[in-house]
């Protein structure tokens, strides 16, 4: 297992956007985010820290304007935080280790895949093909991701 986690090197990588996202807690304009229409097999790490998050076999179109996962890669990925920001009660979505601000989470995702939404902006994240999966440190996860036909 790696060690994931926040650095001041991979901070000092991240766009305008990518540092007010996961820092500073912002989201991306709707339909704007680079992995929104991406279905390619593969995972979807924490753009900080490299920690593994969703896998592409969980990505489905929700219509909401953000790339949408019924699940997380595993249990203890990520942490559920109660936001009371904006008016609104929502459930915010963070990396476990890297601490990064992903999204939220909401209970309208498809109800034969457990009901639940992770409503996510791609600008928290950086996306591993199957492919490159394996080099890259995420062989782990192989059995997370639909065979490429």
């Amino acid at each position: 297992m790696s060690d994931y986690r926040k650095s001041p090197e991979a901070i000092a990588k991240l766009t305008p956007e990518q540092y007010r996202v996961t820092q500073e807690g912002a989201t991306e304009r709707p339909g704007t985010g680079e992995y929104l229409h991406n279905d390619r097999a593969g995972i979807y790490v924490d753009i900080v820290s490299g920690e593994p998050l969703f896998a592409s076999s969980a990505k489905f179109e929700s219509g909401c304007g953000w790339p949408s996962f019924t699940k997380p890669i595993g249990p203890t990925t990520i942490k559920e935080i109660r936001d009371t920001s904006h008016g609104m009660i929502r459930t915010e979505v963070r990396s476990a280790s890297g601490d990064s601000h992903l999204g939220h989470v909401f209970t309208d995702g498809p109800r034969d895949r457990g009901g639940l939404r992770y409503c996510i902006n791609s600008a928290s994240l950086r996306f591993v093909p199957r492919e490159e999966m394996e080099a890259a440190g995420y062989g782990a996860w192989l059995d997370q991701v639909e065979d490429v036909p």
